[in-house]
């Protein structure tokens, strides 16, 4: 998926701006999906636009810059549904945390144990966002994607919070312990 197949689901919801869709690309369930910037964010919309994807309109408001509004045309909804079709890419997971287990033999057990407690907060945080943000909609396929982002994240905080005594073990013993008592 990329940055124009999230502007077109995202549109497909409702209209927005540009800062509006970087918003809920980062902030709201939609940020689960794709890595979206500014700058790649406003070039797909306007080339969406130019496409006959999409249509505009400006907003005004009294002592504010003008606001360009996005919606999604039929043949907008169209191309949605086109890349909608085609088979997923593999999904990316990447965690900073999981090279510092990799290398815990390297680390002294209170700078481990402060990872590990900070990976825990991290999901726990992550949990209480999905509960109190995504669950609380009436589209059955958010509501879905949700109870999966739970499963997933509390599965990771179940198995971290039953394993990090075995993590917490190949943290290396530091070098004072190793000096022979005199």
């Amino acid at each position: 998926m990329n940055i124009r197949t999230l502007c077109l689901a995202i549109l497909n919801f409702g209209q927005a701006t540009g800062y509006e869709i970087k918003k809920m690309s980062s902030e709201t369930h939609y940020a689960y999906f794709v890595d979206a910037s500014y700058g790649s964010i406003y070039p797909a919309l306007n080339k969406l636009e130019a496409e006959g994807f999409l249509t505009s309109h400006e907003e005004r408001e009294p002592g504010k810059p003008a606001r360009k509004v996005y919606s999604i045309t039929e043949a907008g909804r169209t191309e949605l549904t086109t890349h909608m079709v085609e088979p997923p890419k593999q999904d990316t997971f990447k965690s900073e945390f999981l090279l510092i287990a990799m290398c815990a033999e390297l680390l002294d057990r209170e700078t481990l144990v402060n990872a590990i407690d900070h990976r825990i907060k991290q999901l726990e945080n992550d949990l209480e966002f999905i509960n109190k943000s995504c669950r609380e909609t009436e589209h059955e396929g958010t509501k879905w994607i949700a109870d999966y982002g739970h499963d997933c994240q509390k599965n990771s905080l179940d198995y971290l919070i039953k394993n990090r005594k075995k993590l917490e073990s190949l943290a290396k013993v530091s070098s004072q312990a190793l000096t022979p008592a005199e």
